[in-house]
């Protein structure tokens, strides 16, 4: 018996699991590359793949002149996105931030991009109409990791150090960017919860230190949390690595799912222990070694485990630590999504 076919709606199912109540079932939300969809989706031979496997989560972002996966045949090596930033172009992965537009620690000329674009908004309302059964979730961008794209890592570091009122003024822009889009989307649209894309964690620790974060970063995402938790909505976060000394300040702000609990960076049972009260963690089938290298039996062993020790007394859902790639091969992703499905 799979694991939706519970008597409740897909969003009251995700609705219970937040509220932190045992359900009949672990809920599971996966996503993939481009080359690894086309392989789900002829196996289980249907499209769209959350459609065939009845996700309860639907994820959804608003259009970009460049998509997360530019294809070069439409684009060309390289695309360049609303901020000016150049990427290139890949058939396997979202491609590479390679172009900043920010050359110097300084803001004078450049203006940020209009959050109210009509065409950011094409469809939107046809999804959350046709989601309404399910849990939706709608991206609103990045923050930090938008800063890195626009400057370039190495030199919004050094910016920390040697121009801070500069990163404080790009991270001010990047948020009042963001909150205009969420006005507009809380005036026009109705679905559950808003998703934030940005990383902090490296495999072993913070990219910077807790005390940098909380001055550089906490106050405009604290902005970010409590607009979207006035509104009604719920809070997602995708950040990856190792990002446990700062999980308290996100629940403080008001986090409500983490993601996507890397388990090669931290620990999925021990942050359950630890927040698992207070936080819905979304993720812990590691995808580094286990989906693309293990047998199809260690990887149900693997999500059997998961189920049993981070479902209980809801606040959990099963996901890979990362997005699934086209090197997994079919067998282990059919593994996967099967055992998840399964009471």
């Amino acid at each position: 018996m799979i694991a939706q076919r519970i008597n409740m709606k897909n969003k009251e199912w995700i609705q219970k699991i937040l509220a932190h109540e045992t359900a009949q079932a672990v809920p599971f939300n996966f996503s993939f590359s481009p080359l690894a969809q086309n392989k789900v989706e002829k196996h289980y031979g249907g499209s769209p793949i959350e459609e065939v496997l009845d996700f309860p989560i639907r994820m959804k972002g608003m259009k970009t002149i460049k998509p997360l996966y530019a294809s070069p045949a439409v684009f060309g090596p390289y695309a360049k996105d609303e901020f000016g930033v150049q990427w290139t172009t890949s058939y396997i992965d979202r491609g590479s931030p390679v172009g900043p537009c920010i050359h110097e620690p300084d803001l004078y000329g450049y203006t940020f991009p209009d959050p109210s674009d009509e065409y950011r908004f094409e469809d939107l309302s046809q999804w959350c109409d046709g989601n309404r059964d399910n849990f939706t979730i709608i991206w609103i961008g990045d923050l930090w990791e938008r800063a890195t794209f626009m400057r370039g890592m190495e030199h919004i570091l050094l910016d920390i150090a040697m121009h801070p009122q500069f990163v404080k003024d790009m991270l001010r822009g990047i948020t009042d960017y963001i909150l205009a889009s969420m006005d507009i989307l809380f005036s026009r649209f109705e679905f559950d919860g808003i998703a934030l894309s940005d990383d902090y964690g490296t495999q072993h620790g913070l990219m910077m230190s807790p005390e940098m974060w909380r001055e550089y970063i906490k106050p405009y995402l604290s902005e970010i949390y409590v607009k979207g938790k006035t509104n009604g909505r719920t809070i997602f976060h995708h950040t990856c690595g190792d990002v446990s000394l700062i999980i308290s300040d996100m629940i403080e702000l008001g986090l409500d799912i983490l993601h996507p609990v890397q388990p090669e960076a931290m620990d999925p049972i021990a942050l359950k222990k630890e927040f698992g009260k207070a936080l819905t963690l979304c993720g812990g089938v590691p995808t580094q070694k286990l989906l693309p290298y293990g047998t199809p039996d260690e990887v149900r062993a693997e999500v059997k485990k998961l189920k049993t020790h981070m479902g209980a007394g809801g606040g959990y859902i099963l996901e890979p630590g990362i997005t699934l790639q086209a090197d997994i091969p079919i067998e282990n992703m059919v593994a996967m999504i099967d055992e998840a499905r399964r009471l």
